[in-house]
């Protein structure tokens, strides 16, 4: 069985890059990502009347996340000066696209630009009748797992609740899928669900993911269940208690691995929180349940990870934990140090995993072609940087 795309030329639009600004400019308020209470803060400082705080908060909220207008001036059942008003003290700016990339299985990456012009990267992924977003909530990562090319790349800064927001927002003007006034609103959800797992750790990023969430699952706006997102951690034991209570949706762990001596290698948090701990905290998950499992991702690596007795002992550590586990082929990147368990080692262990009372799904590979899968990511600018220093590198051995 084979799992590799045909070859193709997956198609590419690129934006002209603009000029990183110098320095911060002080400047009108973006309100995209703002919680209600926030906005309501904002309109109030801008002189919105008391009395009219709580309707405006509320008909700007519609506007922005249940009909994706970013134009004061069309929202019609404003009053026209408050619409000016609007317009000189705040903005609804999203995530700049700088390229657009379609595989040849329908998975679409994004690479944008957000403020200071750093870039990050957001994947969607179209499934029969659902769609995903893999969401980024830093530019970078800290985490540095060995097997994970966006760990390669370093730390630049956390997102804002505005730039997580703004991704999914992103997608939607992509696929169309704003509601259009006088027609029937489409029954399914083109995005129906979103996945913490793109750049970054959400936990260490925590309060804009945290109030980011909030504006997405607010029912008069995007409104997407929080058993529709999913956040991914890698260990941040610390975080995940919070997690449950104050954002409320499912709960994956980057695992990997059954000892404590491969973890360290390949998820280095682990020297930090190792894998007694991180299962004593999920075992105390406040809403752990039969109806919200952990999922435990997996990714399989050849000869590291994949054998018989890991499966054996990863049953014996999550027993009793409801769960679900994730198996992840291992998607190669260049100057990757793992290679993708064989095909039949995959299912081999899969079949202990399932014996054992858990469901073991094989993750299908999406959007190889274009550097979409997971474990993959990693801005462009990072990649061209990297492919630009090994030629120089090897030039300069070759000197010596």
């Amino acid at each position: 069985m084979t799992e590799h795309a045909p070859p193709i030329t997956p198609e590419v639009r690129v934006a002209p890059r603009a000029a990183a600004p110098a320095a911060a400019v002080a400047g009108p308020v973006n309100l995209i990502g703002l919680t209600r209470d926030e906005l309501s803060a904002a309109l109030a400082a801008a002189g919105t009347p008391a009395g009219q705080l709580r309707m405006r908060t509320g008909q700007l909220w519609q506007w922005i996340y249940h009909w994706g207008v970013r134009d004061f001036a069309a929202m019609s059942n404003l009053a026209r000066d408050f619409r000016a008003l609007l317009a000189s003290r705040f903005t609804l700016a999203l995530p700049e696209v700088v390229r657009r990339e379609v595989s040849a299985d329908g998975t679409r990456k994004y690479l944008l630009r957000v403020a200071g012009g750093h870039e990050v990267e957001t994947v969607y992924i179209p499934e029969e009748g659902r769609g995903t977003l893999c969401v980024s909530s830093q530019v970078g990562c800290t985490l540095t797992c060995s097997f994970c090319h966006t760990g390669t790349q370093r730390l630049v800064r956390n997102l804002t609740a505005g730039e997580i927001v703004g991704q999914l927002m992103v997608a939607r003007d992509d696929l169309g899928e704003w509601p259009v006034p006088g027609q029937p609103r489409r029954e399914e959800r083109l995005v129906s669900n979103v996945v913490l797992m793109g750049m970054g750790e959400p936990l260490y990023n925590f309060e804009a993911v945290r109030d980011a969430m909030a504006v997405v699952m607010d029912g008069e706006g995007l409104a997407l269940s929080r058993r529709r997102i999913t956040l991914s951690t890698s260990g941040v034991v610390p975080g995940i208690a919070r997690a449950a209570t104050e954002i409320g949706c499912l709960l994956a762990v980057s695992f990997h691995a059954t000892t404590d001596a491969v973890r360290d290698r390949l998820v280095p948090i682990n020297r930090k929180w190792p894998i007694a701990t991180l299962l004593q905290a999920l075992r105390d998950y406040p809403r752990l349940s039969n109806s919200e499992r952990i999922t435990f991702e997996y990714v399989m690596l050849d000869g590291v990870n994949d054998s018989d007795e890991d499966a054996r002992r990863l049953v014996r550590l999550i027993a009793g934990i409801p769960a679900k586990v994730n198996l992840i082929p291992f998607n190669e990147w260049p100057g990757a140090p793992y290679r993708r368990s064989p095909w039949a080692r995959i299912e081999a262990f899969a079949d202990i995993v399932f014996k054992a009372g858990y469901a073991a799904p094989i993750r299908t590979p999406r959007g190889e072609d274009i550097m979409a899968a997971c474990g993959q990511l990693k801005s462009a600018t990072e990649r061209d940087r990297a492919g630009r220093a090994a030629p120089a590198a090897a030039a300069r051995l070759s000197v010596g």
